[in-house]
């Protein structure tokens, strides 16, 4: 894992976050830093990507920053030196999605697919302007 300190942190919330997590960590690939909450309820979760960076999601709850955000919205984009082999674990698991794998015109590789609640989450090689 790399060790960069990642200061910017996309949040979500799931209806079903223990649910979320599974799919995150056991298809898309990322790895659990934290998973707080007990029973069906997450209280906050971080998952790492394997190449830096990482998502914070928990259980939908009143008392949240968030709380008006419905769940299902939101568009995470992940870089990836292997879009393919993601692509093949998404497609393995069933998961849909909404972008087929692809070479975009500003060259990056990736594909768009959404998780059991909606959100989408992207996977490509660009990595931005240096």
């Amino acid at each position: 894992m790399n060790d960069t300190r990642t200061n910017i942190w996309p949040c979500l919330s799931y209806s079903d976050a223990r649910a979320a997590i599974r799919f995150i960590v056991d298809v898309l690939g990322f790895e659990e830093g934290a998973v707080h909450g007990e029973g069906a309820e997450v209280d906050h979760a971080e998952l790492r990507w394997p190449e830096g960076g990482g998502v914070m999601l928990g259980s939908v709850r009143p008392d949240s920053a968030i709380a008006g955000l419905p769940t299902g919205v939101g568009c995470v984009y992940v870089v990836t030196a292997d879009p393919d082999s993601v692509h093949d674990r998404v497609v393995a698991a069933g998961a849909r999605l909404t972008r087929g794998l692809r070479e975009e015109d500003y060259g990056s590789r990736g594909f768009t697919c959404r998780d059991p609640e909606g959100v989408h989450w992207s996977f490509g090689t660009y990595a931005g302007t240096q």
